[in-house]
């Protein structure tokens, strides 16, 4: 038995979960999430708290029976506290700025970047700490979000010079010894 998938999430107060065979809908002060889950995969209110069941023990519905745990509990999580994402931007001259609910870079390129947050993102700038945090209530946006804005100027391992997550340990390279050989 899958012990993630067998703990049940608890919904708290100002939350309401709408079940309707397998699809879940989830509302909170955050905003409104949905999504469809495989009918294979038992879902159930229980006393305030979703409880996820498999119907067999084969392999496809054990990898299941966690998964869709945890994205109920991501789900419920994030319409009710909401999600935080952080990265660092490392390098002479890189920088970041609000301009509107638009985010803009400065990373070295002959232009600054602009980023338009996406339905239910919000972007925040620290300039001291040169921090950018991206906010909302769905995990996987957040994310991918994240991911898209730190494949604009990667880190790199020489100097490090870069964007890159809080807390991300970056892989540094030697560079040139200064022996040359003749």
């Amino acid at each position: 038995m899958s012990r993630i998938g067998r703990m049940p999430v608890a919904v708290p107060t100002g939350v309401t979960v709408d079940l309707k065979g397998s699809h879940l809908r989830v509302k909170g002060p955050k905003g409104e999430m949905e999504r469809d889950f495989s009918p294979s995969i038992q879902i159930s209110l229980e006393n305030g708290e979703v409880v996820v069941q498999r119907s067999t023990d084969q392999a496809t519905h054990r990898a299941l029976h966690g998964t869709t745990r945890a994205l109920i509990a991501n789900m419920v999580t994030g319409v009710s506290s909401g999600f935080e994402k952080v990265l660092e931007i490392d390098g002479v001259g890189y920088r970041a700025e609000m301009s509107g609910v638009n985010l803009i870079l400065h990373v070295g390129y002959s232009h600054p970047v602009t980023i338009e947050p996406p339905e239910g993102i919000s972007f925040e700038v620290d300039t001291k700490t040169r921090q950018v945090k991206i906010r909302g209530f769905n995990k996987e946006q957040i994310g991918q979000v994240a991911s898209d804005i730190r494949k604009i100027r990667p880190p790199e391992p020489y100097k490090g010079k870069g964007i890159h997550y809080l807390g991300e340990k970056i892989r540094r390279k030697a560079g040139k010894s200064g022996k040359g050989k003749k």
